[in-house]
């Protein structure tokens, strides 16, 4: 599953893993593929630093990537030009908002958390100078990617990145987009169609890439959304793209994080119905396990969600509690439509496996429908 950009990155399988966690990451690296670490929930950076430590003890040398979120359009940045610190920017969240998480909480008797524990999911790294501090860490370190969730990097990060060897990729929703990342110097456009977890535009997966590729040709380009297959890789593959990029389908890998197995639980019982594009979690449209919170949030009677960032930082502490003590109708997380192939616990190798196979068996396919084959 050898293309030009996997060739260009030293990788066996141009298979581009995103996951929050390390040994997600690092398992896809060392199975042939490239995993792009999610830098988001790093709201210290010296967190990031024994992360990437652990990276580097455990990829054998071969490489990976890092992905942060720096939104093009940001609350954060003031009138007069300065930068609002996040105190500055919590003190933006509406009564009413605040009141709406307490009355939903209460009224599906979510406890406190433990006295001297602070909310685990503070999603600061949306603001513009976590995303900096996390990349000045980073950039210490011999990231040979760095993924930008939310547009283009601003261009003193795309130089940075390029003057260290680093490629850069943007995720695009639409040809637009695409268009414009490679005006801004990106290396490589990831064509998310609307399957896909997390922020997501409105363009199906089918459409989106071959439009990607068209218009940025001859940028590589990345084929993501509702792909968990080999038999779907294939078809990003016939699309144009150079490779896929996979979020989703690691999230119930035995090397994953989740720590609920409640959240596991749900995840593995889903259909591809049973998801929904919600601003519920970040203020910005993003595909998640539908549940009683993102009802609640997405129904005309309730206040509507925050942007970005104000959101995350109103919800992140009820987010810990749920989480914290597995409240089953309000628990989530982002996933996308791929979430009803996900329905056994593997190791990344396995599902690295998986994938290959299938790739070779819709190879196989097409190879019998041209008449090149005989089997």
């Amino acid at each position: 599953m050898k293309t030009e950009l996997s060739r260009t990155l030293g990788i066996e399988h141009a298979i581009f893993g995103f996951t929050p966690f390390p040994a997600v990451a690092a398992a896809l690296t060392r199975a042939g593929g490239f995993g792009v670490l999610g830098a988001v929930r790093y709201t210290a950076p010296d967190d990031l630093a024994r992360d990437l430590d652990w990276m580097q003890e455990h990829t054998d040398g071969l490489p990976y990537g890092l992905d942060v979120v720096m939104p093009a359009k940001k609350v954060e940045a003031a009138p007069g030009g300065q930068t609002l610190t996040e105190a500055d920017v919590e003190a933006m969240i509406p009564e009413e908002h605040r009141a709406f998480v307490r009355a939903t909480l209460a009224k599906h008797g979510v406890p406190e958390l433990p006295e001297g524990e602070a909310s685990g999911w503070r999603i600061t790294g949306w603001m513009e100078q976590v995303a900096r501090s996390q990349l000045d860490v980073a950039f210490d370190y011999p990231i040979k990617l760095l993924a930008n969730a939310l547009g283009s990097p601003p261009p003193d990060i795309v130089a940075r990145a390029h003057d260290q060897g680093v490629l850069v990729a943007a995720l695009a929703g639409s040809a637009r987009h695409a268009r414009h990342h490679a005006e801004a110097g990106i290396d490589i456009v990831v064509a998310q169609g609307y399957e896909a977890g997390g922020h997501t535009g409105e363009i199906a997966s089918m459409v989106l890439t071959p439009e990607v590729v068209d218009a940025v040709s001859p940028l590589p380009v990345l084929a993501a959304g509702g792909i968990g297959s080999g038999e779907q890789i294939a078809a990003g593959l016939a699309l144009g793209a150079q490779g896929v990029w996979l979020g989703s389908i690691w999230l119930t890998t035995t090397e994953a994080e989740l720590h609920s197995r409640a959240l596991t639980a749900k995840l593995l019982a889903a259909g591809s119905g049973d998801t929904v594009r919600s601003r519920a979690l970040t203020g910005k449209p993003a595909r998640q396990l539908r549940t009683e919170w993102t009802d609640a949030w997405d129904d005309p009677a309730g206040p509507g969600p925050l942007p970005m960032p104000l959101q995350g930082l109103l919800v992140a502490e009820a987010v810990s509690r749920i989480q914290r003590h597995e409240v089953e109708p309000l628990l989530g997380t982002p996933v996308g439509q791929i979430v009803g192939r996900m329905n056994s616990e593997r190791s990344v190798q396995q599902v690295v496996d998986e994938l290959t196979r299938g790739f070779e068996k819709a190879v196989d396919r097409i190879n019998r429908i041209a008449g090149r084959s005989e089997s």
